[in-house]
């Protein structure tokens, strides 16, 4: 016969292994909502990598021009100009001559020299802003030292959202050679390209000086070469490193463009 107290016993056994089973339950339970939430916001952290890279690697007009290393990770240059608005320049230039670019910059003077046999448009392009002082009084927003080797300039906003309003085919992309099997070629330094948002035919203003040989996707228009002083301005602006200790954003050591000019050689 059970007594009143193996009664108790047993009821509060029984109590003690049903609650053990629903916390075990619950625990179950919340064990598998965590994972479902796990992974999707794996899923959303996924998707904005690849909305990143994706601009990481793209260039000026409509997104931030970057220059890519070997397996680059570090965006290119890349504008994010506003929609085009007006008509490309009529083209002006001696399609068979050789162009100087001379920006006068606070940080020392920079000559570039342009072959408009090869680049026509970019380098009427150039000559018709410069002749409008479009460049005058302009920083250069943003230096790279890492993976890439950049210093970027020709954004009127000083931002990487500025740009004169329409957009210019991309040229000459053949002339650094083949793409490698990283799909990259390689920019020597003292190399002058246009930035681009990663999609064809959208150069504006924005271009960027290489200070150092940079591996990028043939995809940017390269248009000049940088004499020696000016190379050694370059240089020694990216020597001075990005502002707060980055590799990629303002240069420390800023850059204005006081007046750009064009002319026949």
């Amino acid at each position: 016969m059970v007594t009143s107290d193996q009664r108790r016993r047993q009821l509060a056994r029984e109590k003690y292994a049903r609650q053990q089973q629903r916390r075990e339950e619950n625990r179950l339970k919340a064990k598998r909502r965590n994972t479902v939430i796990a992974a999707s916001l794996a899923v959303v952290l996924a998707a904005g990598g690849a909305v990143y890279a994706s601009v990481a690697l793209t260039g000026p007009d409509k997104g931030s021009d970057n220059v890519a290393s070997d397996t680059p990770t570090t965006a290119a240059p890349t504008p994010t100009q506003s929609e085009s608005a007006s008509p490309e320049p009529k083209l002006t230039v001696d399609t068979k001559a050789t162009y100087a670019m001379s920006l006068k910059t606070d940080k020392g003077d920079i000559t570039i020299t342009m072959d408009a046999a090869k680049t026509p448009r970019t380098v009427n392009s150039f000559a018709h802003l410069a002749g409008k002082k479009y460049f005058d009084g302009t920083k250069c927003h943003r230096l790279t030292t890492q993976g890439i080797f950049v210093l970027q300039c020709g954004d009127p906003k000083g931002d990487g959202t500025g740009g004169p309003g329409y957009t210019i085919p991309d040229e000459n992309l053949n002339a650094l050679g083949k793409a490698g099997t990283d799909g990259s070629v390689t920019f020597p330094a003292g190399t002058v390209a246009m930035a681009n948002t990663g999609q064809p035919g959208t150069g504006g203003s924005q271009f960027f000086l290489v200070y150092k040989d940079t591996k990028l996707p043939p995809t940017y228009t390269p248009f000049g070469k940088i004499d020696a002083a000016g190379l050694k301005a370059v240089q020694d602006v990216a020597a001075a490193g990005v502002e707060g200790g980055a590799t990629d954003g303002a240069p420390k050591k800023a850059v204005t463009i006081e007046k750009a000019t064009v002319a026949k050689k």
